[in-house]
Order: structure tokens, then C-alpha cells, then sequence
């Protein structure tokens, strides 16, 4: 369980770095330093390295900038390699410096040092990372997106009268996702947990609702159609997963 969460914070830590801080080696320098700190007051040294071995090929196979290596597959790596982890090994009880004084009371009852790091790997992954393994999916179906840019031909007539076609061309809508994304991946999650279910169904009719006019703009070509289907579906399924990873982990 402990290694899932190492696994997860620190893939997700990378790419807050990446996307956010300028000087990426300060960034890393500081999350490995993190890194080493919690997995040696855990007693969990092994897991933090594979962590950072983890984290440093997901940098290399998910690049910030242009079209995914593996597409999405280093996502279904990682996510097999969680569940392995919390497949093979459970709740180890107190470890560690931490686990002698830690002590974590929350609605569902005591909560260990092992869970609670899952659950911060899961919410750090949620924010960043989720929305590369969205953007690689896109991109592995080759679906139309926001920045594209839309061609029309409009024909003008000049002062001696002739005919002439001008070249326009707009962007496309949908913003805000890198915003909205994390946000309702997080919203997601935690209503699973709680067992809101009825309120996701509502948060992702609204959505929908919400989207209906921009999607409504498709036209023949369904290409807004295909790149809000495929979105959201890749964003809910990591959500729903992540939860599940969660609950799972809590009932071993």
C-alpha cells in the first residue's frame, strides 16, 4: 500500500513541477528531498526509490510538450503497478519514526500512515498528471482539440467587382479544462468515497448541460462531440479508479 502511494506522489509531484515551477531542478532537488525524508521516517526507503525511478521514466515517456512516446500506456503501467502494490502488500500497522507517534481520526475511523500517504499520492496524481494521461489519450485517437484551427472560405467581392476568397480562420472552444479537470477529478473522487453517488450523476449532467452549446457547434464533423466524449470519459475513469484504489486499500 505504501508503495502505491509513493509511486503516486511522486509522479504526480514531478509534473506540479514541471508544469509549475520554472527552475525544474529546484523542484525536483526539493521533492526528492520529500521523498527521502518520508520514506525514511516510514521505514519505507525501498519504496521511495522505486518511487523516483517511477517518476523519472514517467518524465521521460510523458513529455510536457508535443505527442506522448507511449501515448497512454505508461498510465496503465502505473496503474497496474498500484494495484499489484496493494494487492501484495497490505497496511503494515506502525513503521518507522512516524508510525510511533501518528495518530489520524477522520469520519471512517483510524486512518494509518500507509493509507493516509495513498490518499495524498492519489490527490497529488489527480492534478496535474490526470490531465497528461487525458492530453495522451486525445492525442492516441488523434481527436480534434481546442487549439485546433477551423478553415473558412468566404468569398468577397473587390471595388472593380471580382470575386475573391478569403482564407478565415477561429480557433475552437471548450477552456478552462486544465482548470476544470483536476477539479472535478477531485470532486469525483471524494463523493465515491462518500457515497454520494446520486451527486456525481447530477455534477456530470451539468457538465453536460454546460457543454451542450459547444458541442451543439459540431456540425457534420462530430469532432467537439469526440473530444468531450473521449475527455471526460479518460477524467471520470481515472477518478472512479482512484477511488476504488482507495476503498480497496482501506478493506485489505
Amino acid at each position: 500500500m505504501v508503495l502505491a502511494g509513493f509511486l503516486l506522489f511522486a509522479v504526480g509531484a514531478a509534473d506540479l513541477v514541471r508544469q509549475f515551477v520554472p527552475r525544474r531542478w529546484i523542484g525536483y532537488f526539493v521533492g526528492a528531498i520529500a521523498l527521502l525524508v518520508l520514506g525514511s521516517a516510514a521505514d519505507a526507503l525501498l519504496p521511495m526509490l522505486a518511487a523516483a525511478v517511477v517518476a523519472a521514466l514517467w518524465v521521460w515517456s510523458m513529455p510536457g510538450e508535443g505527442e506522448s512516446r507511449l501515448t497512454f500506456w505508461p498510465a496503465v503501467g502505473l496503474a497496474l503497478l498500484c494495484v499489484l502494490a496493494v494487492v501484495s502488500v497490505g497496511d503494515r500497522g506502525p513503521a518507522g519514526v512516524i508510525g510511533e507517534v501518528w495518530q489520524l481520526r477522520t469520519p471512517f475511523g483510524e486512518t494509518s500512515f500507509d493509507l493516509a500517504m495513498l490518499v495524498l499520492g492519489v490527490f497529488v496524481f489527480l492534478l496535474e498528471s490526470a490531465n497528461r494521461v487525458v492530453r495522451a489519450a486525445l492525442a492516441g485517437e488523434h481527436a480534434w482539440h481546442p487549439g485546433n484551427v477551423e478553415i473558412t472560405e468566404v468569398t468577397q467581392t473587390d471595388a472593380d467587382g471580382e470575386a475573391t476568397a478569403v482564407v478565415a480562420s477561429r480557433g475552437g472552444g471548450f477552456k478552462g479544462g486544465r482548470l476544470i479537470g483536476p477539479l472535478e477529478r477531485v470532486i469525483i473522487f471524494m463523493l465515491t468515497l462518500a457515497g454520494a453517488y446520486s451527486l456525481i450523476a447530477a455534477m456530470l449532467a451539468a457538465k453536460g448541460i454546460v457543454r451542450f452549446p459547444e458541442i451543439s457547434k459540431d456540425g457534420e464533423t462530430g469532432a467537439r462531440a469526440e473530444y468531450f466524449l473521449v475527455g471526460s470519459l479518460v477524467s471520470w475513469v481515472i477518478a472512479l479508479g482512484a477511488a476504488f484504489l482507495v476503498w480497496w486499500a482501506s478493506h485489505v
